[in-house]
Parts: C-alpha cells; structure tokens; sequence
C-alpha cells in the first residue's frame, strides 16, 4: 500500500508540471533539463506547498521587543548577554502566526548505485515566491545563473517583505528569480570539513596530529584552550555538532594563511555560493559570513560521495570528479556524516515513537548514541525515546548534517536504501529560516530533563514526502538512463 501511495503521489504531480514563479510569472525550465527532472521539480514544489510552513507560530514576532532586541546579531552562535536574555526571554503569550511565507531552498539529486547524478531538483519557497518556485537547472554543470542570491538578514526579511538587499554573488542583477539565502547555522560545518580535508590532501594539515587550539581572545562559543588531534575535532564538529571543535579547525586554518584559498576552491569547482567569510583568526569564531544554496551544498555532498566519472563540468569547462579528495579523506567525510547524532529535522528517530513529532525520512539511527535501554545520548544532550522500534523498520541510512539557530533550520545528507528496502539513493539538502522561534500551534510542552524539540514537525513531513517521490521517481528516472 506504502509503495502504491508513493507512485499515485508522483503520477498526479506529473499532470503539473508548469514552473510557477508565485503564481503569476513562469520561467523557462532549463533546456537540458529532462522530463523526470521536471517530474521531480514539481513533486517536491507540491511537497513543500503541502506543508503550509506558514501556518507556525512565531515565538518573537517583529513588534516584539526580543526579536527588536535579537535582530542583525552580529553572531547568531552568541549566547545573549545577561541583558539581553532578559529581553530576550520568550513569552508564549507573545508568541502571534508567521506574518508572511518562509524561505526555503530544497534541493534534491537522485545518484544511481555508482553515484552518477541521474535526475536534479531545486525548489525554492519565500514572500515572493509563495506557492514555490522551480529553478532552472544546467543538468551538466548541475548549476543555476537564474536566480540573485542575497545574504540573508533577519531585520530584512521581517520588515521588507522577505527581500535582501546585499548580493551573495556578482553580475546576478538580471538573473529573473530573487532569494535571500537562509542562514546555513551549523550546515556551514560542511564547508569547514572540506577546508581540512583539502589540506590534508596536500599535506599540510595532518588529521593524527594534535592541534593546540591558543584562542588569543577566548569567545564564550569556542571554549578554553584545548590541544586534540585533529580527526578528534573533524568527527566532534560532524557528528555533535560540537562549536569549540569547529572554531578549533577554522582557527587551524587561519593559522595556515588558508581560508582565501579554500573559498576560491569553491568558486573553481562550480559552486560559487559556498563561502565562509569574515571569521574572527585569533578564535574562529563568528561565523555570520558564511552562505551556502542547496544546490551547491548538494554538489559537495555528491562529491564526498565519491561517484564514478565526471560528476559536473564548471562554467570554465573543468570536468570535476571524486578526485578533488582522496579516498582517505572521502572515507572520513562521510563515516562522520554516517554518526551524526542528531537525527531531528528531516529524519527524527532520535524521537522515535512520540506522537510529536511525527517520523521523518526513516533512517536507520547510528548505533553509536544508542545506550543499553535503546534511547539516545549525543554529549550532554539527552533524548528519552526508544529508537529500536523505528530502527526495525528502517528503510535507508542518512548521512548528514543538521544546524539551527533562532531563525535557522537546515539539513544536509545523502539517503541509501538499505539491503532489501525500496530503492532509492539521493541526495537532499534544506535551508529555511523557520529556526527555533517559529513551533507549530499544537506543539506539546518540551520533556523535562531531555532535549527539546528544536524544529517545527512540518520539517519531518516534508522529509517522508521527500523519500516518498524518491521511492516513485526511482524507477522511471532508471528506466530513462537506460533508454538514453
């Protein structure tokens, strides 16, 4: 019944295929794009309409004084000052509806079992664009110049009706889609890893070798002084998410006169929206200069994936492939991308059984946060539900990478189907703004002693209804590359 449900979900997108922009301007889709890439489109673009992510509520309004006092913090990893807390301090009585459509890029690429991209995706939902819009797509280059990515700005996007005004890339002025780009939170962690790795490649940085972390003006988010080896950071920063970790490895590569260096890289292999920019050198700290699209981010996860052949071609004509990072290093990538340990946004078995939130993308949760009564534990955080029951009917691994701040909430991963299951291998990868001040109306109160829920359950639908095109899509776009 699962598996008809899913292909009557594709086959009736099918019949609409139209790329809207909002609901009165059309764009041309790309005209190298293929028919099971514009089915994929419009599935994921009914997906995310379904969700109706505008129905939240929105715990620090714009005429609030906590979100007067919050808006165009220079940092959004900063904990508050003591004042500021105070202003800060959320009053569900305060709390009103979303004043107006979020932003939200999903892109999705389905791989086949070498890796190859075989079908793309990129969707993109905001106040201009209220019912979605598909991006055109260069399936060689797996690229857009078609949309103008702004930074994003919180004060901007609450009080001018959703538009940026600074631009993320040059020369894009006349590009027809406009997007302020979500602020990636902990996504960014991604783009940090790859820095390391690429380092380690040409051997400059050593992963068994033990970085002293010497903040020379300690910052409250980084910690104290430390001395780890490096791999020990790379997996903290992956798989816990840990800030003192990441600050360690982006001061490590301060310290190497390295970061110019590594965001050129970017630009060169064809992603030119992923950057981390104006980091502070003697802690690593502040990291709000740092933009990611999903269609990029999911270029670099299709990378680490390590699939055969040329992958993409860049608008200078270079061929990209696996080869950008050893074996070694793609190994690393992603056994630490395999344990992440926080599985809560578009998979959540990390809440396995609550009515709330309800189960997402149905990953098997890595044995390594599983304790002996079958709940988890990731560091300090504490989750309370028994995983077992979700783990037995697993379906896929998920390796990837969560963030979430105030006003973000993203994930980043790749899906493979596990021995026997329904197949499908994709990747797929979420920005919106809708962070932890936006909950749904009937979200239940937050366990006492565990880790609260820190995303809307509208992320876990969407997630599920994601894995369900997949599960539809898959044969067909197969079925297309063999007749190609």
């Amino acid at each position: 019944m699962r598996s008809f449900r899913r292909r009557l979900l594709v086959a009736t997108a099918l019949t609409a295929t139209t790329v809207l922009v909002g609901a009165t301007a059309a764009v041309p889709a790309a005209s190298a794009g293929s028919d099971v890439n514009a089915l994929l489109a419009e599935s994921l673009r009914q997906a995310i309409v379904a969700q109706n992510f505008e129905d939240v509520l929105d715990l620090t309004p714009p005429e609030s004084v906590a979100a007067a006092s919050k808006a165009g913090a220079p940092e959004k990893h900063d904990p508050l000052s003591a004042e500021e807390a105070s202003a800060a301090r959320v009053d569900a009585a305060a709390a009103r509806p979303l004043h107006q459509t979020p932003n939200m890029d999903l892109a999705v690429i389905e791989i086949d079992r070498l890796g190859r991209p075989i079908a793309m995706a990129d969707v993109l939902l905001s106040p201009q664009y209220p019912n979605g819009v598909v991006v055109p797509l260069n399936t060689r280059k797996l690229s857009t110049d078609q949309v103008r990515y702004r930074w994003w700005d919180d004060t901007e996007w609450d009080v001018n009706g959703g538009r940026g005004t600074r631009d993320v890339l040059a020369g894009r002025e006349g590009a027809p889609l406009d997007f302020s780009s979500p602020y990636p939170a902990s996504v960014l962690k991604l783009m940090v890893g790859f820095g390391v790795l690429r380092l380690t490649d040409q051997g400059r940085v050593n992963l068994d070798a033990v970085y002293d972390y010497q903040p020379v003006t300690p910052h409250p988010v980084c910690g104290a002084a430390s001395s780890k080896v490096i791999r020990q950071h790379f997996d903290e920063m992956i798989t816990k998410s840990q800030n003192e970790s990441t600050c360690a490895l982006i001061k490590m590569i301060h310290d190497l006169g390295a970061w110019d260096e590594v965001n050129a890289t970017f630009v060169e292999l064809g992603m030119p929206t992923l950057m981390v920019t104006g980091t502070n050198p003697e802690n690593g700290g502040r990291w709000i200069g740092s933009n990611m699209s999903s269609i990029d981010t999911a270029k670099l996860l299709l990378l680490v994936n390590g699939g055969s052949g040329v992958l993409w071609t860049t608008d200078a004509g270079r061929q990209v492939t696996r080869d950008e990072l050893t074996e070694a290093s793609r190994v690393q990538f992603i056994k630490s991308l395999g344990n992440q340990g926080h599985n809560e946004m578009l998979s959540t078995t990390n809440h396995c059984g609550r009515a709330y939130p309800v189960q997402g993308i149905p990953q098997l949760t890595p044995p390594r946060w599983i304790q002996a009564d079958g709940t988890v534990k990731v560091g300090d955080a504490v989750y309370d539900s028994d995983v077992r029951p979700c783990d037995a009917v697993a379906e896929v691994t998920f390796s990837h990478k969560t963030g979430w701040v105030d006003t973000t909430g993203s994930d980043a991963g790749i899906v493979r189907s596990l021995p026997g299951k329904e197949r499908r291998n994709y990747i797929v990868v979420a920005f919106s703004n809708l962070g932890t001040d936006y909950v749904d109306t009937y979200r239940p109160a937050d366990r006492p002693g565990v880790f609260p829920v820190l995303y809307t359950e509208k992320y876990a639908k969407l997630g599920a209804a994601v894995d369900d095109i997949m599960v539809a899509i898959t044969p067909m776009s197969h079925w297309t590359v063999r007749q190609g």
